[in-house]
């Protein structure tokens, strides 16, 4: 069954408060993750946590390698990687706990995304948090 977005689901992930881990966030200014972690921290109020193979730190946030390594709960897992490599991470974050997947515009993994919903997770594919938010005021 293909994938829908709820708006409710958006809607809710993009205004309460939440600890975001962002996965392939890294200091290259040429990486859209950059500037769409900034917009969560700046205009969202959302906690990043960086996540990336180097696991640098980003926005003065401590960086990791993989989700298992941060501690504490994470609520949403955006992913900034290809869809052909976005199935590991959403099992991570199934594994992990998180509440929720952000899949970012062109990142496409139908099974993957059932995955997390059969896990409980909220599941949000192919958009972006700055193209949703003006939607719903933010």
């Amino acid at each position: 069954m293909k994938h829908s977005n709820d708006p409710a689901v958006i809607r809710r992930l993009l205004s309460e408060p939440g600890r975001w881990a962002v996965v392939g966030l890294s200091n290259n200014p040429r990486r859209v993750a950059l500037g769409v972690s900034r917009f969560l921290m700046d205009r969202l109020d959302k906690e990043i946590v960086p996540v990336s193979l180097k696991g640098d730190d980003v926005h003065g946030q401590k960086g990791y390698t993989t989700l298992g390594e941060i501690p504490g709960p994470i609520d949403v897992v955006d992913c900034f990687v290809n869809s052909t490599r976005v199935g590991a991470v959403v099992d991570q974050a199934i594994a992990v706990g998180a509440k929720a997947v952000w899949l970012q515009q062109g990142v496409i993994d139908e099974a993957a995304a059932q995955r997390a919903k059969d896990a409980g997770l909220d599941v949000v594919m192919d958009t972006c948090p700055v193209t949703e938010s003006p939607r719903f005021g933010l």
